[in-house]
């Protein structure tokens, strides 16, 4: 059953959100060749507990034994973070979650870690496109397919494949909530949006096959061909009917040194939230 939140729930859910936002933008100024996982994971740890007064939202979270999740390369998603430097030409996904005021944010931003080839870096561009090319059909009588069919035609056009087993979801006050947001899909089918509902949406795109396998770790997801993939995530609500951002690139962007206007179109305006509430 799809939860759907009051305009108050879904501001907490922003504020939740930012919170992720801001410990990624933390982050980008630390990555770099030579910086391991194993680091990166104690400053978010410590970012969203000292600074933010907050709770990481994956640690303990069906057992996950980190704040973030860190995939480089080849790895899809679900990636421990490992004492292992990072070296010129790495990309990471990495993934953090946090409880504020009893609600999850959680989303996910695939760094470059100095120099990366054209390909992967036309890879990384694509994903993100498709990120927003699903957050558009988010809207109210629109359907879980109508998103999933978006994202799997821009990229594979392009020529790349979409990861079938690892989906995105809806959040809430659980981190998995209805509906699971395929990244594929038909238009017109799976379950129907309504006004007030939250999701993550979170493409997962591989270079080579779609196929993936898992480490004995029981959690590092992977490529089956050995190429890279990439990982975006945002959370989403629909207001007034129509894709509103909950999280935002804007603190990974400042601390990049990045100028876009992505986002511009799907900008939640608090003021006017609460005031209509």
């Amino acid at each position: 059953m799809i939860i759907a939140k009051t305009r108050e729930e879904i501001a907490l859910m922003r504020e939740s959100a930012h919170v992720v936002s801001r410990t990624l933008g933390m982050l980008a100024k630390e990555i770099k060749p030579g910086v391991t996982g194993a680091r990166l994971d104690a400053l978010a740890e410590a970012y969203i507990r000292e600074e933010e007064n907050s709770i990481p939202g994956f640690k303990g979270l069906y057992d996950c034994p980190s704040t973030l999740l860190i995939s480089p390369n080849a790895e899809v998603v679900h990636g421990i973070p490992k004492d292992i430097p990072f070296k010129e030409g790495d990309i990471i996904s990495v993934d953090c979650g946090a409880i504020k005021n009893e609600f999850y944010g959680d989303h996910a931003y695939t760094f470059e870690i100095g120099e990366v080839d054209e390909a992967t870096k036309k890879l990384i561009k694509t994903t993100k496109e498709s990120l927003y090319v699903g957050i558009k059909q988010l809207k109210e009588g629109n359907r879980v397919g109508d998103v999933g069919f978006a994202i799997q035609k821009y990229c594979e056009q392009r020529g790349y494949s979409v990861v079938r087993e690892l989906v995105g979801h809806g959040i809430g006050r659980k981190m998995h909530e209805d509906p699971e947001m395929p990244n594929y899909g038909k238009r017109g089918r799976g379950k129907k949006f309504i006004e007030g509902m939250t999701v993550a949406i979170e493409p997962m795109i591989n270079m080579g096959a779609k196929r993936i396998k898992q480490l004995s770790d029981g959690w590092t997801i992977l490529t089956a061909d050995g190429k890279p993939s990439v990982h975006f995530e945002h959370d989403v609500a629909i207001v007034d009917g129509k894709p509103v951002l909950l999280s935002t690139f804007d603190y990974v962007h400042e601390a990049l040194g990045i100028t876009t206007n992505e986002e511009d179109e799907f900008r939640l305006d608090l003021t006017t939230l609460l005031q209509e509430s």
